[in-house]
């Protein structure tokens, strides 16, 4: 098989992307872990389908680097439109399907990319963190101390805790750096592994870092390990 595909990341959160109007491909899920593989394949934290769509400008399909169908990617989100927009595909502004609905993005510059997410309706408070679905669903604790954690040994051991059901979750880890700025660590399943970004983590991260503010206007910078990320709300 000849493939041709594009590589972006955000952050270092890096995606293979295949655009289906170039080529009538279907993958299955051992061929796509193998693509993401990094040792054996191209290597990336997952991969995305870029299709026709008939009601919004195109559709987004997301697999995790496991080759299984995943729930929605934010980093993945921007990368895609950016894909999308240098293909000539989109103007500076575009809506798209993706697995949670339908997304609005745009085009700031060439490589930055502002995508709006949906309303979180529901977080659940633990002693230990917050629980938070932004498209997926993440564990956020601002209890450990970043400069000894275990990104992997912990986040994995939390991601499959039984409170977080069968499929299990995503886990942050962060510092606050001031009222606006935090540091996060992702460990990320599907991945099941640290990444070195996370677009719906640092999104879940924010919330829980500003749920018990006053109701305003909040811009929170995420400094991860990949690079800067702002969530505005």
């Amino acid at each position: 098989m000849i493939l041709e595909f594009d590589k972006y990341h955000g952050a270092g959160n890096d995606f293979i992307i295949i655009d289906l109007n170039k080529q009538n491909i279907a993958l299955t899920n051992e061929q796509v872990a193998f693509l993401c593989d990094r040792h054996f394949g191209i290597g990336a934290d997952g991969l995305m389908l870029l299709k026709k769509s008939t009601d919004y400008d195109f559709e987004m399909i997301y697999y995790n680097s496991d080759g299984k169908p995943a729930t929605m990617c934010g980093n993945g989100g921007r990368c895609i439109v950016a894909f999308a927009y240098q293909r000539g595909y989109i103007k500076n502004q575009t809506n798209f399907l993706a697995s949670d609905g339908i997304h609005v993005a745009e085009i700031i510059k060439h490589d930055y990319v502002r995508l709006k997410m949906h309303d979180v309706n529901n977080i659940q408070i633990y002693e230990d963190g917050y629980f938070v679905n932004t498209g997926s669903p993440h564990f956020v604790s601002f209890n450990y101390d970043l400069r000894t954690l275990n990104v992997y040994k912990t986040g994995k051991s939390i991601r499959h805790e039984p409170r977080f059901g069968n499929e299990g979750t995503n886990v942050n880890f962060c510092r606050v750096e001031d009222e606006n700025t935090l540091t996060i660590y992702t460990f990320e399943r599907g991945v099941e592994d640290e990444t070195l970004a996370c677009g719906t983590g640092s999104v879940a991260s924010a919330i829980a870092h500003c749920i018990f503010k006053p109701d305003g206007k909040y811009s929170i910078d995420l400094l991860a390990k990949g690079g800067k990320l702002n969530v505005s709300f």
